[in-house]
């Protein structure tokens, strides 16, 4: 039993590892990998709205005197004449759900 472990871990070994040293016969090549990392989120600035123009959006004052369900929909506009999207729910408006159920 012993045997049969210690081949195993000796195979694996050699099919992990590289052969090296003069001794050695040359060892396959393995293929290089070619995948690249993508850069992190985070290196680039945020491009998304300062938070002077989020506070100019959020404490408008022709925002006060509407509805809760209006106010939403205000913002979301607002947000989308800005190119950002504002995940907003309300009343009769329908979201795709984004979770899948299997």
């Amino acid at each position: 039993m012993r045997d049969l472990i210690v081949q195993a871990f000796s195979w694996a070994l050699h099919m992990l590892l590289p052969a090296r040293g003069r001794h050695r016969g040359p060892s396959r090549s393995a293929a290089a990998s070619t995948y690249s990392i993508p850069p992190s989120p985070w290196s680039r600035p945020w491009t998304g709205p300062s938070s002077d123009t989020a506070r100019s959006i959020f404490t408008a004052d022709e925002a006060r005197s509407l509805t809760q369900e209006q106010r939403e929909r205000f913002y979301a506009t607002a947000w989308a004449e800005l190119g950002c999207d504002y995940p907003y729910l309300a009343e009769g408006v329908h979201q795709v759900p984004a979770e899948v159920h299997a």
